[in-house]
């Protein structure tokens, strides 16, 4: 399995999977140990640090990133080409909080393709299988224009 960072173009501080444990004709798992250093546990919450849950959605979707990035490679797309960009987040349930320190495992499915957009599902657990989250979401991967850097 390649690195993370051969698949998408996240990098540190913003890249929340450290690597890809397992991959399906639908899905893929990967993993995440959240580390007590990053600097958001500064803020949130001061002595008594939780991880937000917009940076778990966040690890989901460059899960689902990953596995798109494989799926188009399999289809004979060259690295590199096009990033994944979010087209509805859905039905989001946190269920635990997660700590620093923990260990979790990022699970994304694919549930329908459709003009260009991926249909997924995502869910988060802890290494002893507590369920953290679930959420539902679309995913496309464009080609964006130039930045505007005037």
């Amino acid at each position: 399995m390649p690195p993370v960072t051969d698949l998408i173009p996240h990098r540190p501080p913003f890249l929340f999977v450290d690597e890809v444990v397992g991959e399906t004709v639908d899905g893929l798992v990967a993993r995440r140990t959240w580390r007590a250093e990053e600097d958001f546990y500064k803020g949130h919450y001061p002595g008594a640090p939780i991880t937000p849950g917009v940076l778990l959605c966040e690890a989901v979707f460059q899960t689902a990133a990953c596995y798109l990035a494989l799926k188009a490679r399999a289809a004979g797309a060259k690295p590199g080409e096009g990033v994944p960009l979010m087209a509805k987040i859905s039905d989001v349930r946190f269920r635990t909080p997660v700590y620093p320190g923990d260990t979790v495992l990022l699970e994304v499915k694919e549930k329908e393709s459709l003009g260009g957009f991926t249909m997924m599902s995502g869910n988060i657990k802890k290494a002893d299988g507590t369920r953290v989250l679930t959420v539902d979401f679309a995913v496309a991967w464009k080609t964006p224009a130039a930045a505007n850097t005037g």
